[in-house]
């Protein structure tokens, strides 16, 4: 969640990132008159309730008909005290579901505006010219089925619409793609992690969904527990409601999972084949570190991502997404997105954001800021940032970037050794 202090001394900020996201201004005005009526209230309600210690004691003092007339003053500040208690108690859940509501404050320079809106940062490789090489390219499904890769059919006989069987190459190509990200992530530092897919509706919302209106999510509602979208959620939830020392670095995980989304709002669009679907695997990274670390890491983060598109051979371009499409948690988000050959068009193949302090906030996430005495201070908020490493829609990118005349797809080189050494998933 925001930062009430510093949308308090610095509100014109807030306005301005929601009007970057479209998103409503005059909730800014609403947390401050809330956070004002929060505070008044609860004065009254301690005002009272001094008075009412003052009291008790007055008639634990007196006797006779001045301790009957004390009694009734205090039956009445009792029923004031409870008033004034509801008082509060209400007035602090407005303000806590008002802070719920405001989405992150975006960074300097993020675009302002829409899906649409996303500025290019760069573009690298060249889009596969196949005219050049003499044949129509055919799209990833095609190539799947005729590789024995990709079976939809069934997968709709089984789980319905939008689900699928990888089966032979393609769960091998899969599997492959993990490993290769794994021991990438591993090497840079990151920890392994095999996370739950089944969270609390604390820990959901904590990372920033809206479990009560968010289409995209699946509840368990007899267990009150939801399928996560990501392994963020897990990670993010890790260390809740935690100190942290981050006085040897930030904290790195590499969450694996299979992961579930409805798609509720992508009716008719990418119905064909793995590009949309309801469940998927992926490998997200995760970090935790100080606030001043934060745009650092998120770098690193995208540059880890490039560092695997590269070993795969697609081109692809890097954006800077708007603030109307970052979502509730992200300050700043950067989206990898390959060409795919049958769209004429890039797709977004990973995606990493920076949340800032807002996920550990609502988390209760903090660390223990060192004094220039080396001795132990204040607590305060960490930053958190996550970034998707690979994840079962590569699969287009590779079998359509790849592909062969024959039906054939030649497989990427740094991916051979995770594949036994095979060079050409070849058609069946």
């Amino acid at each position: 969640m925001i930062d009430v202090k510093l949308l308090s001394e610095n509100p014109d900020i807030f306005r301005a990132s929601q009007r970057s996201r479209g998103a409503d201004e005059s909730l800014i005005d609403a947390i401050l008159a809330a956070d004002s009526a929060r505070r008044e209230s609860i004065a009254s309600f301690e005002a009272l309730r001094a008075q009412q210690k003052t009291f008790s004691k007055r008639v634990g003092a007196a006797k006779g008909e001045e301790k009957q007339a004390l009694l009734d003053e205090v039956k009445e500040l009792s029923q004031n005290v409870k008033a004034a208690q509801a008082a509060s108690d209400e007035a602090a859940e407005t303000y806590t579901q008002l802070q719920r509501s405001i989405p992150n404050l975006i960074l300097d320079g993020v675009p302002s505006g829409g899906e649409d809106d996303f500025t290019v940062v760069k573009h690298v490789g060249t889009p596969r010219d196949f005219s050049a090489d003499g044949f129509e390219p055919r799209d990833h499904l095609e190539l799947g089925e005729l590789l024995g890769a990709i079976d939809m059919e069934r997968g709709a006989k089984v789980s319905g619409s939008r689900f699928y069987f990888l089966k032979g190459v393609g769960a091998r190509l899969e599997i492959a793609l993990m490993n290769m990200a794994l021991d990438l992530a591993i090497q840079k530092g990151f920890i392994p992690m095999i996370t739950p897919t089944l969270v609390r509706p604390e820990t959901m919302q904590g990372t920033g969904f809206d479990v009560e209106h968010d289409d995209e999510i699946y509840k368990l509602e007899r267990d009150d527990l939801y399928l996560v979208g990501t392994s963020e959620v897990a990670l993010a939830g890790y260390h809740a409601n935690e100190i942290l020392d981050l006085s040897t670095g930030p904290e790195k995980f590499a969450g694996w999972s299979t992961c579930y989304r409805r798609e509720a709002g992508s009716a008719g669009k990418d119905t064909r084949g793995i590009i949309r679907v309801h469940q998927f695997n992926k490998l997200e990274m995760f970090v935790y570190c100080t606030p001043e670390e934060a745009e650092a890491e998120h770098a690193k983060l995208l540059a880890l991502e490039e560092e695997m598109l590269a070993k795969v051979e697609v081109p692809y371009r890097v954006i800077d997404t708007a603030a109307g499409d970052l979502g509730m948690s992200a300050a700043r988000k950067f989206d990898c997105e390959a060409w795919v050959p049958t769209q004429d068009a890039y797709r977004e193949l990973t995606s990493t954001s920076n949340c800032t302090t807002f996920q550990a906030r609502r988390l209760n996430i903090r660390e223990r800021e060192i004094g220039e005495d080396g001795k132990p201070g204040k607590t305060r908020a960490v930053a958190t940032l996550n970034g998707t490493l690979a994840t079962t829609r590569w699969i287009v990118a590779i079998l359509e970037q790849h592909q062969n005349a024959d039906g054939s797809v030649t497989v990427p080189e740094a991916l051979r050794p995770y594949l036994g050494g095979m060079e050409v998933f070849p058609v069946l």
